[in-house]
């Protein structure tokens, strides 16, 4: 657990202390969440905990989709909107969200 960006949100509650609604990552138990998308970037200080996240979804039997940024970092496409690494993460998150929204239909 990235010990800096954890204390930033959580101050001094540890271990046990540390209710899992705080991060759905946290939870032992992680089967029967809905289809979850999580993107992060290389640089971001939680990256490997986003990674382990979608690990245990898929060893769980649930669906995730992660995507890891290239040079993106904890805040990147609110920071630089106008940037492509921007613009392609938040294109990617919106059709991302369409397909999971969108109504099936018989062929």
């Amino acid at each position: 657990m990235n010990e800096f960006g954890w204390r930033s949100v959580l101050g001094d509650l540890t271990g046990e202390e540390i209710p899992p609604y705080v991060s759905p990552a946290l939870a032992d138990d992680l089967s029967g969440l809905p289809t979850t998308y999580i993107d992060t970037g290389s640089a971001e200080v939680f990256r490997d905990e986003d990674a382990d996240y979608a690990t245990r979804i898929w060893s769980a039997g649930g669906q995730a989709e992660l995507h890891v940024w290239a040079g993106g970092f904890h805040g990147f496409d609110a920071l630089y909107p106008q940037a492509h690494i921007s613009a392609t993460a938040r294109r990617t998150r919106t059709d991302w969200l369409a397909r999971v929204l969108s109504p099936h239909t018989a062929a």
